[in-house]
């Protein structure tokens, strides 16, 4: 029997095709530096340190395919690194990468390219959570207990409902799925006209199990300047900590 044979082999798909308009850039926030180095390479690096991982896909604009061609180099990959070409929302790129994943690929993992600071030892709990979901046909995201009181409101700025915190948790990624599966899930998605945000909702429309696997709160998405300072100070926390 051959090493890959006996488990199910994992992929990843990196969603790599946003923009810098919420942060105030003149080009993808993933091509930013955060502690002397690109968001990008950070969250690669993360990937790459995951034994359980066998095959990448980074998703992204073909203006920023030779910038990210160059992270990539930077990083050395042991194993199998891909540009795929995205599309115009998330979920357009998400459908495309799907396209492109290997024909034995059975369970993916798909990563937003901003959550730099996403540590090896997640992406190995998402792996096996993944294999274990996708046995039992369902889905799993991580995600973190809300720790802030949340307010509902109407389109005037008045409060109309306080949740019960105790039952909310923040969507994060890695979000993990069977590929098939999810396949039909974006399939279905594009002939109904359906507009989701991640690919968790996808499931959650077609009444399907998505199981949640907790995360730390560090693994922030990088989205403003703010999140920038936050990054650089984990990243050196950690580098002091090693």
């Amino acid at each position: 029997m051959s090493p890959s044979q006996g488990k199910t082999l994992l992929h990843l798909l990196i969603a790599a095709a946003g923009s810098g308009r919420r942060m105030g850039a003149d080009r993808n926030k993933l091509l930013l530096p955060v502690a002397g180095r690109p968001v990008l390479a950070w969250t690669l690096e993360a990937a790459l340190a995951c034994p359980a991982i066998t095959w990448i896909g980074i998703v992204g604009q073909p203006h920023d395919e030779a910038a990210v061609a160059l992270v990539v180099a930077a990083a050395a990959p042991a194993l199998p690194v891909q540009w795929i070409l995205g599309g115009d929302t998330r979920q357009e790129s998400v459908s495309r990468g799907l396209a492109a994943l290997p024909q034995e690929a059975a369970a993916v993992l798909i990563h937003d390219g901003a959550r730099c600071l996403v540590e090896p030892e997640l992406l190995t709990r998402c792996a096996q959570a993944v294999r274990e979901a996708v046995a039992a046909g369902a889905g799993m995201i991580a995600a973190t207990p809300v720790s802030d009181t949340i307010k509902q409101v109407d389109e005037q700025g008045a409060i109309t409902a306080t949740p019960d915190r105790s039952r909310l948790w923040a969507a994060q990624t890695p979000q993990g799925f069977g590929v098939a599966q999810l396949r039909q899930a974006h399939a279905r998605a594009d002939a109904e006209g359906w507009s989701v945000t991640d690919d968790a909702a996808l499931y959650e429309r077609l009444g399907l199990t998505v199981r949640i696997l907790e995360a730390p709160p560090s693994n922030i998405k990088v989205t403003t300047p703010f999140d920038l300072v936050v990054a650089e100070a984990v990243l050196a926390s950690r580098r002091q900590a090693a």
